[in-house]
């Protein structure tokens, strides 16, 4: 049972020739508890991906650490995997043999390897299009296939930055009810970044909010609701309740910001 401890945090990106440097984040603190889902909602430009990037181990904290189970994260590594807003598929390789790459590259033999990709194919439901490349495939399609080459590798850590951003309304509900199911299954701990505030409500089991540049947590929201969820939830009067909130919060921050840009145009 392990825990990811982000622990005052502060990322500062060094002065270069475009201009003084750039305060990122400001001495963030907050965990994933093991089986937990986390959702962190708020300004474009507010640290959010910088944040996922130092969990993920793709950037070192200028002060502060994160540790995972213990254990502190000084750079990328095999139990952390990252699902980005596009797809990043192979594409010269069949969905099938974009699902068994993970595996194949560990080591996994590739009997096993390709059972467990058609198990996430399944999963995902693409089992028709196992054997079709990425450009046959629609947005929401690839997306599956994405996240099933992350799970197949049955990570401790999914990092999620806005992976259903592009897609469509339907499809995006869709791919949040099947993270939920998929989640069910190796329950990995999930840090998912989204400017959605109800995708953030419904999946997660607590929500940050994040205020403008540099980041900070502005407040930690409890979401109570029990899982398995299904999308009849975001019409319950307490989730909506809880939507409400997070959308106050974050509507204070982008005063906040107009503000700040005001005041750097000298206005």
């Amino acid at each position: 049972m392990g825990t990811i401890v982000v622990d005052g945090v502060s990322k500062i990106f060094g002065e270069s020739r475009a201009g003084p440097e750039i305060r990122a984040l400001d001495r963030v603190s907050l965990d994933i508890d093991d089986r937990e889902i986390v959702c962190v909602v708020g300004p474009s430009g507010c640290g959010k991906t910088t944040l996922l990037n130092v969990i993920a181990g793709f950037e070192t904290p200028t002060t502060g650490e994160v540790r995972i189970d213990g254990n502190l994260v000084a750079g990328a590594g095999p139990d952390r995997i990252v699902v980005f807003q596009s797809p990043s598929l192979f594409p010269w390789m069949t969905v099938r043999e974009n699902v068994s790459f993970g595996p194949r590259k560990r080591g996994v033999p590739k009997r096993r390897a390709l059972t467990d990709a058609a198990h996430y194919i399944e999963a995902v439901g693409l089992t028709r299009f196992a054997d079709r490349y990425p450009y046959e495939l629609s947005g929401g399609m690839r997306q599956r296939v994405q996240l099933a080459r992350a799970l197949v590798n049955q990570p401790e850590v999914l990092l999620m930055d806005e992976p259903f951003a592009s897609l469509d309304f339907q499809t995006r509900l869709a791919m949040q009810e099947l993270l939920l199911q998929l989640w069910h299954e190796i329950h990995p701990k999930i840090f998912f970044i989204t400017h959605d505030v109800e995708e953030a409500v419904f999946l997660a089991d607590r929500v940050y909010v994040i205020s403008v540049a540099p980041g900070r947590i502005k407040q930690v929201i409890e979401v109570p609701f029990a899982k398995p969820r299904t999308i009849d939830l975001v019409t319950v009067p307490d989730f909506v309740a809880i939507k409400d909130r997070v959308l106050r919060l974050i509507r204070e921050e982008f005063r906040a910001s107009d503000r700040q840009a005001l005041a750097g145009d000298g206005g």
